[in-house]
């Protein structure tokens, strides 16, 4: 009983430390108590929400997306009922807010636009299931073109991880607002390109069997999905081919399966005596500048005199040494 009785006149004693707002009062010991209730609901919230996750994990009727959309619901449902039990514990009543309920409001609305907004696109997300957790996505163009797989849809962006192992956070309105590739929306297969020259004059019959041959050694080529080899045109120095490829594992990435082939192509093409082309350019040079001319005029009636000077000139197989004349 003593401590019950030496608590309230702590209590009192703090409440004490303070000033009234018409029928509130704004003491030491209110905020003390304003404090302990916000602890209590974000630690009530927390266990709550971690409470839920397990709960939709278990459920396994739903998939993946829907264990997320219903997970997401019921935590927004939690911390709005956690927030206003909080509030009515501590008897702050709404309306003597009322006067500054206008500019508050637009504080809020234009300060947490941004918020809502990915907030309600990462709901609509779940929603229509046009992105899901373990799907590989492109977000940007060119050399700006992300790819990697969702690692994970939050409240206000969604995780995706690329093969480099980098963790980019996109918010959830820019994919709402931009074009995004999904490369396993309706299926996981995806088809590979990889672009093979070959020298003029090659076998192209042949050269399409070994193409394929290294393309279908290759492990995470699809086998009901065979390799096609295109002759996708005559270049300038080379016979264009195109290897194209299906796989079912995107997330492995792109760059590791086209040097897989590559490798597999040149042992096979030096096995069969196929070659890989080079630039070669002729230049046809149709008059000489009047200076160059002159100077090659010069130095070719100087060349056989610096020819005999050098004694060069004996060795030449163009000139041979006449025999001497026998004497008598």
């Amino acid at each position: 009983m003593d401590i019950r009785r030496d608590l309230h006149e702590i209590a009192r004693q703090l409440d004490l430390i303070g000033f009234d707002v018409g029928d509130y009062r704004v003491s030491v010991y209110r905020a003390v108590v304003m404090l302990l209730v916000a602890v209590a609901v974000i630690v009530a919230g927390r266990i709550a929400t971690l409470f839920v996750r397990r709960t939709f994990k278990r459920i396994t009727r739903l998939d993946a997306t829907q264990q997320l959309l219903g997970e997401k619901l019921v935590s927004i449902a939690i911390w709005v009922g956690l927030v206003l039990a909080g509030v009515d514990f501590l008897g702050i009543s709404l309306t003597a807010l009322t006067v500054f309920s206008g500019a508050f409001g637009l504080a809020v609305g234009f300060g947490l636009q941004k918020t809502f907004g990915n907030l309600i696109s990462g709901i609509i997300l779940l929603m229509d299931r046009s992105i899901k957790p373990g799907d590989v996505i492109a977000v940007g163009s060119g050399s700006d073109k992300t790819v990697g797989q969702v690692n994970k849809i939050g409240i206000r962006a969604v995780s995706v991880t690329t093969r480099d192992k980098i963790e980019f956070l996109i918010p959830n309105e820019l994919l709402m607002t931009n074009q995004v590739e999904n490369w396993s929306f309706s299926t996981r297969d995806v088809r590979v390109k990889v672009p093979v020259g070959v020298k003029y004059g090659t076998d192209i019959e042949k050269v399409e069997r070994v193409l394929l041959e290294a393309a279908s050694s290759l492990d995470r080529v699809l086998d009901r999905r065979p390799p096609q080899v295109w002759l996708h045109g005559f270049g300038a120095n080379a016979i264009e081919f195109e290897v194209q490829m299906w796989i079912d594992d995107p997330e492995e990435g792109l760059g590791n399966l086209r040097s897989d082939l590559l490798k597999a192509v040149w042992k096979n093409f030096a096995a069969n005596g196929i070659e890989v082309p080079f630039a070669q350019h002729d230049i046809h040079i149709r008059e000489w500048p009047k200076e160059l001319a002159e100077i090659a005029r010069i130095a070719e009636s100087q060349a056989p005199e610096a020819l005999e000077k050098s004694g060069l000139n004996d060795l030449s197989p163009k000139r041979k040494a006449k025999p001497k004349p026998a004497k008598g």
